[in-house]
Order: structure tokens, then C-alpha cells, then sequence
């Protein structure tokens, strides 16, 4: 048995994806990996370059499943985990970059804290400052602090101070490791999502399944953030696919609420 499956979805991010993949195989932990690449109908040649290319390390293993189209970031990478081998899963962004034993501390953390659910390391901007990747989960209450009442931060992206792990409600999907008790539990990702808000779907079922996310900041992860949806986001998509997530997530009616909570604050506050 592997003791971790990487996920990497892929959609026309092939000097990307390759990077990701050398991180992965570089990345100096003992653990036995398997990397699965689930292309999403890239059309720059993806497939057949990552098939062919030569990788610096000869003993891994590495799977590619081939869409004919973009089926989504959920249901991508529901198809790499039901083809894993692995105990734990890594779902990591095409546009990442693994740094040294990041996946071995991840996982060691996790098999210590059985109570963990995922496990999410420090993501870096390219130029090493901190990426802010972490949410509180989304509600009513927060939204009305936040934008009527000027409760700055509640709603937004941010990263924990400090150097020790901390429990979290939320974090981006760039860089995700889940248990095997979680995919017990909660199972898979949403597949009713195609993009936005699965990360606060997961996370928030992890905490109704009381299972626990943790920030680990001595594990870090390079994202180059946006890269990996530049060829599928512009700022029409972009919006078209955020709403639909945002009345699967919160329901119809509190979407529209949380949305004329915004905008009301936003109006009259300024």
C-alpha cells in the first residue's frame, strides 16, 4: 500500500504541471508515493508530454487519466481518488511547488492527530512572503459583523501567526491532505461544485462529522495563485461559476441574504 496518492488536476498547465510533479518526486521524505494526474481535455499537449517526459527519478509511479473535457475541480479530482492506492490523499495544484519533506510532515502530523480530517501546510508566494489561505466558515452573522458593523477580517482570506500547528475552520485547496477517516466519514468532494466553494464544503462537513483541520506552517508549499485556472477563468466566468456554487453552499434563500448583507454594508458604510 502507498502511503500517500498526490492528486494533481491539470487543464493546459503542462511546464506547471511538470514542475509540480519534480516537486513531488524531489521533495526527499521516505514515504512511498503515487502520482495521479487527472488532465481536464487540456489541449497543449499534456498528456503525451507528461507520459514522455524524463523525470529525474527513476522508482516512482505515476497515473494520468485522461478527460475528454473540463469536468471541474471536484469531480477531477474524485476520479484520481478512487483510482489512489494511497493511505492518505494529496490534492495539490498544478501550480504548486512541494519544498523539502513538506508531504512527510503532513502526513507524520497527521497519523499523530487522529482527530485531523486535513491537514494544510504554509502556501508561499513566489517571491517567499506568506499567501494568505485560510476562510472562516461563511455565515449570516459573520457576514453582518463584517459589513454592517465594521468587524474587519471575519470574512476574509488569511493566514495564522506563529510557527506551531493551529486548528482552523477553512483553507484553500491548492495544497490539501486528507485522512483516511475523513474520506470514511465525509467521503469525497462535492461533486455538484465545478469550481469555488468545494473547500468550504469539505471543510465544513469535516466539522459536522467532528473532524478537525489543522494549519501546519512548517510544511510549506510554493502557489503560484491563479495559475492553474488562468485558461478557464475570466471575469464573466469567473462570476458564473461563483454563483451557482454560492446557492449550492448556502442555500437560495441565505445566498441572497449574505449577498444584500454585502451589498447594503458596502453602500451605505462608505
Amino acid at each position: 500500500m502507498m502511503d500517500v496518492s498526490v492528486i494533481i488536476v491539470s487543464f493546459n498547465t503542462l511546464q506547471l504541471t511538470i514542475q509540480s510533479i519534480k516537486s513531488v518526486l524531489n521533495e526527499g521524505s521516505g514515504l512511498k508515493k503515487e502520482i495521479i494526474v487527472v488532465d481536464n481535455g487540456s489541449t497543449d499537449g499534456s498528456v503525451a508530454a507528461i507520459r514522455n517526459f524524463q523525470f529525474p527519478i527513476s522508482n516512482y509511479q505515476l497515473k494520468i487519466i485522461e478527460n475528454k473535457s473540463n469536468l471541474g475541480f471536484a469531480k477531477a479530482n474524485n476520479q484520481g481518488i478512487k483510482k489512489a492506492k494511497g493511505k492518505y490523499i494529496l490534492l495539490l495544484n498544478s501550480d504548486t511547488k512541494v519544498k523539502k519533506n513538506a508531504i512527510e510532515r503532513l502526513v507524520d502530523f497527521a497519523y499523530e492527530n487522529p482527530e485531523a480530517g486535513a491537514v494544510v501546510p504554509r502556501l508561499l508566494n513566489p517571491d517567499g512572503s506568506v499567501q494568505s489561505s485560510v476562510f472562516r466558515l461563511p455565515t449570516i452573522t459573520r457576514a453582518i459583523k463584517q459589513y454592517w458593523f465594521g468587524h474587519k477580517g471575519l470574512l476574509d482570506k488569511y493566514y495564522p501567526q506563529g510557527v506551531g500547528p493551529v486548528e482552523i475552520e477553512s483553507a484553500v485547496m491548492a495544497s490539501f491532505l486528507i485522512t483516511p477517516k475523513a474520506l470514511k466519514e465525509v467521503g469525497p468532494l462535492n461533486e455538484n461544485y465545478f469550481m469555488y466553494y468545494e473547500d468550504l464544503d469539505y471543510c465544513r462537513n469535516l466539522k459536522q462529522a467532528h473532524l478537525k483541520v489543522y494549519y501546519l506552517p512548517t510544511a510549506e508549499v510554493v502557489h503560484y495563485h491563479g495559475a492553474s485556472g488562468k485558461g478557464l477563468i475570466n471575469t464573466e466566468n469567473q462570476w458564473r461559476r461563483l454563483i451557482p456554487s454560492s446557492i449550492i453552499y448556502h442555500g437560495t434563500l441565505e445566498h441572497y441574504l449574505f449577498n444584500f448583507i454585502i451589498w447594503s454594508g458596502q453602500k451605505f458604510r462608505n
